[in-house]
């Protein structure tokens, strides 16, 4: 079993939280300079649309460990070992099913009608093989190069590999919940900025 981790990030949405801060501080620096009086009082708002942006489109990201899967959202990462996976699903995302509940990604949403009709010959092919249904029949959110696909088939190649290794012939669950870390300073930059951004415009 390969020993490393890999990490999954959309492109797209890493493409759109860099646009959006960006211009966030495009707007500080032009308002600062051409009417610093007018500008101040947006600056909390901006920077709340900024960290916005951060959080739900740039750090989220889809963890696979040697001792399992992080989920790693916008405001909570949860921690899933091997031994708890039991379906790996991508109806609306990348959706892990286990003993304690379902726990779904953000940053592996299943792709849209549009995207899904543009599909490529190959796109359903050489998936690892629990990816297939009856027929070798493919859902649309399990395709390559979607998101929930390309995520799906990381985790389900790590999965398999722990299956072959006879890692799961006895799967035990050491806790009666995941592991869930909040994010807690982004819970708190959110909060605070949202409080000073109703203050500088209210006041």
């Amino acid at each position: 079993m390969v020993a490393d981790v890999v990490v999954f990030r959309p492109g797209f949405g890493r493409g759109l939280a860099v646009g959006v801060v960006v211009l966030c501080v495009v707007g500080a620096v032009t308002g600062l300079v051409s009417d610093a009086a007018t500008t101040l009082p947006y600056l909390p708002l901006l920077a709340l649309v900024a960290v916005g942006a951060w959080a739900a489109y740039w750090r989220p990201a889809v963890i696979v460990t040697p001792a399992g899967v992080e989920l790693r959202n916008v405001l909570r990462t949860v921690e899933i070992p091997w031994p708890a996976v039991q379906e790996v699903g991508t109806q609306y995302a990348l959706t892990l099913r286990t003993p304690y509940g379902s726990y779904a990604a953000w940053a592996a949403p299943a792709p849209s009608a549009v995207r899904t009709g543009r599909a490529q010959a190959g796109d359903d092919r050489n998936l690892p093989s629990s990816t297939y249904g009856s027929g070798g029949s493919v859902r649309p959110g399990d395709l390559a190069r979607t998101d929930s696909g390309d995520a799906a088939a990381l985790v389900r190649r790590r999965w398999e590999e722990a299956r072959d290794a006879g890692l799961l012939d006895d799967p035990r669950l050491e806790h009666e919940r995941p592991r869930v870390r909040w994010h807690t300073g982004t819970i708190a930059a959110v909060a605070i900025l949202l409080v000073a951004s109703v203050g500088a415009l209210v006041l």
